[in-house]
């Protein structure tokens, strides 16, 4: 009899995924970016024949995609190896070149909207205002450009633009916990939300026709909820909201005037349709755990881009409004069975001041487990970790390593005022959140008190540098992934339309000085006792070289054990499936020489 062996690390690294989506007009073709061939490049799938070819050639993600309505071309955004500096390029649907339609090197360009007779393409730039950015409108036809909105205050960043174009809705972002809609109409700019004193947010908004915008906010409440306004009568309404539901992002059905609504209250999403008629909802069974993004065509078929916890990105359709789904793409972890792969454990506990955290714990199974938890902080620091397929996960538990995943105060999908927790306190409530919850693991016997380590990535790259710092007790070693060690230079070099955010999100350099230089993980290099692993992303706009460059170097100036290794064609993250198996490779061979000293 044929024996085959178990699944080796090669199959949990070669897995594949899907980052992003489009429909074409006439549901015939799929056009997806994938990392086939290792880089992510856009591919035309045949929705009957399920078989993808290429379309680009130029190893690049795509920072968006959309099928013009005629479905002649598709609209796609590129950067150059993780700098995000998109640009928008036009792309027949059979693929080949790529064509150049707004690109001017060292800017940036964000895509909103593409009018359905493919002529006007609305967008913002940072071109000749950086910091608070340049909204326009590019004729494709005529090439012709006209200057919409020149951002002021805050960056400024259309959001939808009207069916016959007699209106448009921007976003004035002044953070991730505060920003402002506005409806521009006949040149004048009306606020959709009424005027408040108090913070809050606006998202997802929808034209269901000329004079009714519908849109989510947060407005006067702790979660994000359904709100319309009435041009016409410049009326603001609350229309539908959840107890303890954070909404997301809303998708319009022409078809069935209805909106389709993603919730959440911390780790998986839900979905709910909300016809406009009679106010009524219900929610709709899913097949994924996390909605990444949906299309909703005209014939009324959804379709859908999502994953769970040990499946990644596929994209499915439902052609029976969300009573079944078929899915048409098929990515798993090669060689790999669905039974071999963790789910989470969802844990609750409660933090130094009696807060309470929700936490993931991905558990190595018993006879493979090596006895050490990974405590994983993660990035943002206004994200969340939730039931999400990450690939470096599940291939560290096949490993023997359990992974531990709180999320801390200032993590999104709890309210708005959770949220706002880490804004000027990046590194005391979050740090002890992380620590309460490590001591809490090993009282419940979930974790052994010598067998901790520390991986963290961005903002999860900062914790594990601080934790680190201020409580290398805790951990035998430490992996820092793109993090900011020095918050004073860290906010000197961000992208310039996030200047503007750094005051309210991390605090002032001069009112804030002591404590910015308490949170700051390089004022404690006496206290980073532990060999430490660290990456950087040479491209990285958010996070630049110099913060990784500094922490190394300071270190070694002590003679301490650090290790440095930084991907010359990467930028806050990994793109190229290579890049992503060399440095997994090089954590598992870290983690595996310091537990075995």
């Amino acid at each position: 009899m044929i024996q085959f062996g178990k699944p080796d690390i090669t199959n949990f690294l070669q897995n594949l995924t899907v980052s992003d989506f489009a429909v074409s007009p006439d549901e015939k073709q799929i056009v997806l970016c994938t990392n086939f061939n290792g880089h992510f490049n856009l591919w035309g799938m045949d929705v009957e024949k399920k078989f993808p070819y290429p379309l680009t050639f130029n190893n690049q993600i795509s920072h968006f995609i959309t099928f013009s309505k005629t479905g002649e071309f598709l609209l796609a955004g590129f950067d150059k190896d993780g700098d995000e500096n998109s640009q928008i390029y036009a792309i027949a649907p059979e693929g080949g070149s790529i064509v150049p339609i707004r690109f001017k090197e060292g800017e940036r360009h964000f895509y909103a909207h593409l009018t359905e007779n493919g002529k006007n393409l609305y967008y913002s730039t940072t071109d000749g205002n950086a910091k608070y950015l340049n909204s326009l409108v590019y004729d494709i036809e005529d090439d012709k450009e006209k200057i919409l909105i020149e951002g002021s205050v805050a960056p400024t960043f259309i959001a939808t633009v009207s069916p016959e174009e007699k209106s448009f809705v921007y976003i004035k972002s002044f953070g991730n916990t505060y920003s402002l809609a506005y409806v521009q109409i006949n040149d004048e700019d009306v606020l959709l939300t009424p005027p408040t004193d108090e913070q809050h947010t606006v998202s997802g908004h929808v034209y269901t026709s000329e004079g009714e915008i519908y849109f989510l906010t947060n407005y006067d409440d702790d979660f994000s909820y359904l709100a319309k306004f009435d041009i016409q009568s410049r009326q603001f309404k609350k229309v539908f909201q959840l107890e303890k539901e954070d909404f997301s992002s809303i998708y319009y059905s022409k078809k069935e005037h209805a909106l389709y609504i993603v919730g959440s209250y911390g780790i998986e999403d839900r979905l709910y349709r909300y016809s406009i008629a009679d106010g009524t909802n219900e929610k709709i069974e899913i097949p994924v755990d996390i909605i990444e993004k949906m299309i909703i065509m005209p014939s009324g078929h959804l379709y859908l881009l999502g994953k769970t916890a040990t499946k990644p990105n596929n994209i499915f359709v439902s052609k029976e409004t969300g009573c079944s789904w078929l899915e048409l793409t098929h990515y798993r972890v090669p060689g790999v069975r669905d039974a071999d792969l963790v789910e989470p454990e969802v844990l609750r506990y409660p933090s130094f001041d009696g807060l309470e955290i929700e936490a993931l714990l991905f558990k190595a199974k018993e006879e493979n487990s090596n006895g050490y938890v990974i405590l994983w902080p993660h990035g943002g620091p206004q994200s969340i970790e939730r039931k999400s397929f990450r690939p470096m996960f599940q291939f560290l538990v096949n490993q023997g390593y359990s992974i531990f995943a709180p999320n801390f105060r200032g993590s999104s999908n709890y309210g708005l005022n959770f949220m706002k927790m880490v804004e000027g306190d990046w590194g005391h409530g979050p740090r002890l959140d992380n620590i309460t919850g490590i001591d809490w693991l090993i009282e419940k016997g979930y974790a052994d008190r010598d067998k901790m380590l520390l991986l963290g990535g961005s903002y999860g790259g900062y914790m594990a540098l601080l934790l680190h710092g201020r409580h290398a007790d805790y951990f035998k070693a430490v992996v820092d992934i793109f993090g900011p060690s020095n918050l004073f230079s860290f906010i000197k070099s961000v992208p310039e339309f996030w200047g503007p955010f750094m005051k309210q999100w991390i605090g002032d350099p001069e009112k804030d000085k002591d404590k910015l230089i308490a949170d700051s993980p390089i004022t404690y290099l006496d206290g980073m006792t532990k060999p430490m692993f660290v990456i950087q992303g040479a491209n990285d706009p958010r996070v630049v070289q110099k913060e990784s460059d500094q922490i190394v170097a300071a270190l070694k100036e002590k003679g301490r054990e650090v290790g440095y290794t930084v991907l010359e064609d990467e930028g806050h993250g990994f793109s190229k499936k290579a890049n992503e198996i060399f440095v997994y490779k090089k954590i598992l061979e870290f983690f595996n020489t310091e537990i075995n000293k």
